[in-house]
């Protein structure tokens, strides 16, 4: 079994700068003026959603067929009867070893589980990657992801990209037997399914990377172009997952497909060590 690595930062955060101290009033009277910047924030949060469910939406293929475990499913059925279906298209690496799999998409992905609050109001999900489903599947499954998983066969991926690109979070409507396109984001747009981040910001020393705005002596080690999500070479994730005993052989490239040749494997992946 692979060793896992040892905890990056310790000493960095141990040695590091500390905020000044102040009594319990002088803390709080910080706090309350923050506090309002923040309900602003939310208030603004929610006119921007507000906005959101006004925009108007595209029109897309209902029998877009995808790949599940019992072969093509048009994507229309993947409401699985619901009215309303997010989907995370999930970038995949063909032919490519786990270690070198996307790392900002199982950050992203890892912290999807309990989907029962989003059923309750008439809202399936599910993970739309790409490249081979039996290839993928397996990464699936050695994640131990949970939730419903299809590959999108190369046939499908204009259908549904539509000149974007792996990596965005797409909301859907059904209505009858038609499908429409509702929202789309990516990149920080796809920071609310994390929500690891959103609890490292409510900390003092925040998400340690070096775009923050962050006082002199505060650790600061992570880039921005997926080194923040690995860890000595592998996505962070995979390494709970290869200490409990799973195996991350991901099998031989299905037939019919090429390895990967973006530019991940042209030069070594962000954060890898030798």
């Amino acid at each position: 079994m692979t060793n896992p690595p040892t905890e990056p930062n310790v000493s960095a955060i141990r040695d590091a700068a500390r905020p000044p101290v102040a009594d319990r009033a002088a803390f709080q009277a910080e706090l309350d003026r923050l506090r309002v910047r923040e309900k602003a924030h939310t208030r603004e949060g929610d006119a921007i959603a507000a906005a959101r469910r006004r925009l108007p939406m595209v029109e897309v293929d209902p029998q877009t067929p995808l790949t599940g475990a019992h072969g093509p499913v048009p994507l229309i059925d993947i409401f699985d009867g619901r009215s309303q279906l997010i989907a995370y298209f999930h970038m995949w690496h063909t032919g490519r070893p786990a270690a070198e799999q996307c790392e900002g998409c199982t950050f992203s992905t890892a912290h999807i589980n309990e989907l029962s609050y989003l059923n309750s109001r008439d809202v399936s999900y599910a993970v739309f990657s790409e490249g081979p489903y039996e290839e993928s599947s397996r990464y699936r499954d050695f994640m131990g992801y949970t939730a419903p998983w299809y590959s999108v066969p190369p046939d499908s991926v204009d259908r549904l990209i539509a000149d974007r690109h792996f990596g965005i979070l797409v909301s859907y409507l059904r209505d009858g037997d038609k499908v429409y396109e509702t929202y789309w984001n990516t990149s920080r747009g796809n920071e609310l399914m994390s929500p690891s981040y959103g609890l490292l910001d409510l900390t003092v020393y925040g998400r340690q990377e070096f775009w923050e705005d962050s006082p002199e002596g505060w650790p600061q080690r992570w880039g921005s172009r997926g080194g923040q999500f690995r860890l000595d070479g592998r996505p962070t994730a995979q390494w709970s997952r290869l200490q409990a005993g799973r195996d991350d052989d991901l099998g031989a490239m299905p037939d019919g497909w090429t390895a990967c040749s973006c530019s991940l494997h042209t030069v070594p992946p962000a954060g890898a060590t030798n």
